[in-house]
């Protein structure tokens, strides 16, 4: 989202969460937040999260009186929190966004229930059959599918928004991955304090 002449905190994202963060902040007419999002395709290499955020805290660093990151750790291993503390910029909490928008008290518990799930986001929904059947190779070797989802049993649709036709995408998802399906609405969760916060501060 381009910054309007009146944004004086940035908010730098996963592509991932772009939707529902312009949403929210269309709705709540935060008219001072600005968004800047990173590829979404970075989750594929996690390793480079870090110092591409960092490269963008950089370049923007001038042109605004607060940065704050739309990150959780995804995968970095610690690495993301360590360069956000050499550059003091905050990020919102928990390891990834399916706890964020679950809530972390929930997420622990639906993972407690059954380790073995695989989850999705509305992003992961509408983008399943190039993020997930392509992306980890199922249309050209559909005997992979065991290797990769033989350990899970549940999928368990976190959703953002309450939309019947991406129910019906969550569900089929599921049966083609042979895992039973479990929906539960979440809203923004966690991602709506975070941004709250950063309008109010």
């Amino acid at each position: 989202m381009p910054a309007s002449k009146t944004a004086n905190t940035l908010l730098i994202a996963c592509g991932a969460l772009a939707r529902e963060m312009l949403a929210l902040i269309e709705a709540n007419g935060w008219t001072h937040l600005a968004l800047e999002c990173l590829p979404a395709k970075l989750h594929n290499r996690p390793d480079q999260i870090p110092e591409t955020v960092r490269r963008k805290i950089r370049e923007q660093r001038a042109d605004y009186d607060r940065i704050l990151v739309a990150y959780a750790d995804c995968g970095t291993g610690g690495r993301l929190d360590k360069v956000l503390a050499e550059e003091g910029v905050a990020r919102i909490g928990g390891p990834h966004c399916y706890s964020f928008y679950a809530g972390a008290a929930a997420f622990e518990a639906l993972h407690d229930k059954e380790p073995g799930s695989f989850y999705l986001t509305d992003y992961l929904v509408r983008h399943f059959e190039t993020l997930i059947i392509k992306g980890m190779g199922l249309d050209r070797y559909p005997q992979l599918l065991a290797d990769y989802f033989g350990n899970y049993r549940r999928l368990v649709y976190l959703a953002q928004t309450e939309d019947a036709a991406l129910r019906d995408k969550a569900r089929k998802a599921a049966e083609r991955l042979g895992l039973t399906y479990e929906y539960r609405f979440t809203g923004y969760g966690e991602l709506a304090d975070f941004m709250a916060g950063a309008a109010r501060e």
